[in-house]
């Protein structure tokens, strides 16, 4: 009998449900050990970099997860900038572009998921 891997995988987060999507379905899930996929990072593009402002309860849960499970977390550059956000943001997430986020998840994930 074979077992199944966990999967590891990133995920961009994308849509305008992004912070429905996290909030109600994927940091639960983490939080309480059932995603069954290993989480490596989570890059946030558009108006999702909002979600990784300090005071947030989410982005208070994901820097959680990030320092206890090592999840990394990036913001892009251009959609914080755009929005005066830098200083804004938890500590846990860094500010960078698509080819930063790829160079520290690539090598280490099977599936990159846009939601």
């Amino acid at each position: 009998m074979v077992s199944a891997m966990v999967k590891k995988i990133a995920y961009i987060v994308e849509s305008n449900l992004g912070s429905y999507i996290l909030g109600q379905m994927v940091v639960p899930q983490l939080e309480e050990n059932r995603h069954n996929a290993e989480v490596i990072g989570m890059f946030f593009i558009h108006d999702n970099v909002y979600i990784l402002m300090k005071d947030n309860p989410l982005a208070e849960r994901l820097g959680k997860l990030s320092r206890e499970r090592g999840i990394y977390l990036q913001a892009c550059d251009q959609c914080v900038y755009m929005r005066n956000l830098a200083d804004k943001l938890i500590e846990e997430a860094k500010i960078g572009c698509f080819p930063d986020f790829y160079a520290k998840v690539l090598d280490t994930v099977d599936m990159i998921i846009t939601i």
